[in-house]
């Protein structure tokens, strides 16, 4: 069944809003006010996210994050952190009783990601759907872009793409982050390893395990080329229409208070810092 749904381009927010918005928009969809809703997004600065479940106490520099003027922020979905800069940001907010959203977690992964590989079709890039086995499916890393998730994006078996994904309230929010490239010097100095030597053979590691579009196409991309080209995509991958949505002034005030009264609180995103520092201390 064909579907109207809202499509909310909110530009370059920082990263208590960002978080904020998302959650906002789970809340409405949750009480009705507003329909399954898409979303992109940029990063007013730098920004290490981090899941909701993630230990940040033996993994996370601060320091650099600090050194870097990066902002920190912990989502509201799970998964490894992420280091957003250039890139566009995608969410969704769906019920998880809509008929075309399967009840597995997996699934309902590989149903929203048509969008993408859509989106991705746009861009003249073909990519394939990761499929990890267990055992991979299994290992941790602190640093999301280093392991695939089950239909994420791949091409020549690198990660391209990566999502993450709660659900709360019957709402099913779906985040994810498309690089148009990425800093890697930064991106590794942001975690702590035992030595120089390792982080160095951890960076020079990731490159045969990760790509950008840039770096696919030998073009160097914007926000408004991703955006139109995502746009299209997620009609034509989701078969929905998508219809503007512009936040009013009151709505705007809900999303503000939200990301001052938890995403910018050190209660909220150095929670698990600080139960691991008692446990360790």
């Amino acid at each position: 069944m064909h579907e109207e749904w809202y499509f909310l381009d909110s530009g370059y927010l920082d990263a208590a809003v960002n978080m904020a918005l998302d959650e906002t928009l789970l809340n409405w969809h949750k009480e009705g006010k507003i329909p399954p809703t898409l979303r992109f997004y940029g990063w007013s600065r730098p920004t290490l996210s981090v899941g909701q479940f993630q230990k940040t106490h033996k993994t996370i520099d601060f320091g650099a994050v600090r050194t870097y003027n990066c902002q920190f922020v912990r989502r509201l979905t799970g998964g490894s952190a992420v280091l957003h800069d250039n890139e566009l940001t995608y969410s969704i907010v769906v019920s998880e009783d809509h008929p075309g959203i399967p009840a597995s977690v997996t699934e309902a992964y590989y149903i929203l990601s048509k969008g993408l590989v859509e989106g991705f079709n746009n861009l003249g890039i073909t990519v394939d759907y990761a499929m990890p086995d267990k055992q991979t499916a299994r290992d941790r890393s602190a640093v999301c872009f280093e392991k695939a998730a089950f239909y994420e994006m791949m091409v020549d078996g690198k990660k391209l793409s990566g999502n993450a994904q709660t659900r709360n309230k019957g709402v099913l929010l779906q985040h994810g982050s498309i690089p148009m490239d990425m800093d890697t010097e930064m991106l590794y100095d942001l975690f702590l390893f035992p030595n120089n030597a390792i982080k160095q053979r951890m960076r020079d590691a990731f490159h045969r395990k990760a790509i950008t579009i840039d770096q696919l196409t030998n073009k160097t991309h914007t926000y408004d080329m991703m955006k139109d080209a995502f746009y299209a995509g997620f009609e034509t991958g989701l078969d929905v229409t998508l219809q503007p949505f512009e936040l009013s002034r009151q709505q705007w005030e809900e999303v503000y208070r939200l990301a001052e009264t938890k995403y910018r609180t050190d209660d909220w995103n150095y929670y698990r810092l600080r139960k691991e520092s008692v446990k360790h201390g």
